[in-house]
């Protein structure tokens, strides 16, 4: 309970979670939807402590929805497929709750892929919503547009890989060995299906380049970078070390020689906040010029690296170096188990009061 409001929760669509203000009838309801999508093998209740700070902090402004359609193995089925079903759940909650104007979606690991993918499925342009015709606007002109046919506000990632795992030290516990990280890259498959084949881009479906690689673009009817760019803020929250499962390359699409020096925190208010960095767009000239001087730099990571940076991201950097169990970084920087993970507690605040509403 804050500020006298208590939190409540009831299960929705799909088997969701909802959670939200327990309030007189009499007052306003709230008008920004709020996903939060969970990682592989996740549940609902991996955002529960977050999901609630957010109603807590925000009782009057966010309706939080935790998302429930890939749960458990159903996260093995691949990105396009989990991500054809959040879709399909945003779009049945939406017909549920009519009073929603804006949205926001906050994901952690694999669900950040799994929110791209739904975001690209659910993009309109304003220009052309009478119609119903997917957009074909130049970059500039398609900032403007809806997902799902709301106002597109904050989309936040935790730990997620978005330039793949295949690359060097893109997935910690092997430990940057080559000839481990290229068996990984043969056997992924066998433990997490079509998602591991997705995550290290040893998908050719029909032929097509992989599903990594075509998210970003407009692929056809999928308007994977039309949709990022309409949301007002793009912010990634990344691991810079600990973190075993998801590096800290991939999560803040970053290239080697981009990486920040950091010390400890900038802020006591958020003691595990270690750098905060606001990155312009970046055209193709740029990024040429940046990739010249790294010598580390594999050549499909560098067109996902260059095509994201083609819209402005905020960049926060979190170190649990000084926890017991930074170990489980993967984890803490999501407050996953409360009890266990708190101290991620000051990165679920960050976002909050950063939050755009």
């Amino acid at each position: 309970m804050r500020n006298g409001r208590t939190v409540c929760s009831s299960e929705s669509v799909n088997g969701g979670q909802d959670v939200y203000s327990c309030k007189d009838s009499g007052a306003s309801s709230p008008d920004h939807l709020v996903v939060m999508v969970h990682g592989i093998l996740g549940s609902t209740t991996d955002w529960k402590f977050a999901a609630e700070q957010f109603v807590m902090a925000l009782p009057d402004k966010v309706f939080v929805h935790c998302s429930a359609s890939n749960m458990a193995i159903l996260t093995l089925d691949g990105v396009d497929v989990m991500g054809e079903r959040l879709a399909e759940e945003v779009l049945e909650l939406i017909k549920e709750k009519p009073g929603l104007r804006k949205i926001s979606f906050i994901a952690h690991s694999v669900g950040g892929l799994v929110a791209r993918y739904t975001i690209g499925r659910l993009y309109r342009s304003t220009r052309r919503q009478n119609t119903e015709e997917l957009s074909t606007d130049t970059p500039e002109e398609g900032s403007k547009g809806t997902i799902a046919g709301l106002e597109p506000m904050n989309f936040i990632t935790v730990a997620t890989p978005h330039l793949g795992s295949r690359g060097n030290k893109q997935v910690p516990f092997l430990f940057g060995v080559t000839a481990f990280e290229k068996v990984a890259g043969h056997v992924i498959h066998l433990i997490f299906r079509r998602t591991g084949r997705h995550l290290f881009l040893r998908d050719d479906d029909e032929g097509k380049p992989p599903l990594l690689r075509r998210m970003v673009e407009d692929d056809g009817e999928l308007l994977f970078m039309s949709a990022l760019r309409s949301f007002k803020r793009r912010v990634t929250y990344s691991n810079v070390a600990y973190d075993h499962i998801v590096g800290w390359r991939t999560s803040c699409i970053r290239r080697n020689n981009e990486l920040p020096k950091w010390e400890e925190s900038l802020n006591k208010k958020y003691p595990h906040i270690v750098y905060e960095e606001r990155c312009k767009a970046c055209d193709g000239d740029q990024a040429e010029s940046i990739v010249m001087e790294d010598d580390c730099q594999d050549k499909l990571e560098e067109e996902l690296v260059t095509f994201l940076s083609r819209v402005p991201w905020e960049k926060v950097d979190v170190s649990f170096h000084t926890s017991r169990i930074k170990f489980a970084a993967h984890s803490i920087i999501q407050v996953k188990v409360q009890s266990v993970h708190s101290e991620g507690a000051d990165v679920i605040q960050h976002m909050i009061d950063h939050f755009l509403l």
